[in-house]
């Protein structure tokens, strides 16, 4: 009797499991392309505030693109602490910031540092330093 309540249990939890990822999946997704569309309206409204050029915007989004990605990676590493991982970002952000620069230009660059720090998206635990 024993044996076949624990399998139950564990047939059950299956069940379980099966019925909620879905719906887990599902989520993941639309906050993906939440979080995509808020990227592009952010992306438009730097483009019409700042007057960027069709290749300067095309720099950003490469620049964005592959710092992101690497940055992602950071994040994703379950091994390392929330501070090892801010100090493996911080040479990105410093490389990100440069490239950047090499795209816009010093005035330009100026300006955009301070629009994003005026449209920084704002998250949990306080704001953080513009990295220069």
């Amino acid at each position: 009797m024993n044996v076949r309540k624990k399998m139950i249990a564990c047939i059950a939890v299956v069940i379980a499991l099966f019925a909620f990822a879905p719906s887990s999946y599902a989520q993941q997704r639309m906050d993906t392309a939440a979080m995509r569309q808020r990227q592009e309206a952010m992306m438009q409204k730097l483009t019409t505030d700042l007057k960027l050029t069709h290749v300067q915007v095309d720099s950003l989004k490469a620049i964005s693109k592959d710092i992101g990605s690497k940055r992602r990676d950071i994040f994703m590493d379950q091994s390392m602490s929330r501070e090892d991982k801010m100090a493996k970002m911080a040479p990105l952000t410093e490389a990100a910031n440069k490239r950047i620069q090499a795209a816009l230009g010093a005035d330009l660059f100026k300006k955009y540092q301070d629009w994003m720090e005026q449209n920084r998206p704002q998250r949990g635990g306080g704001g953080g330093g513009r990295g220069n």
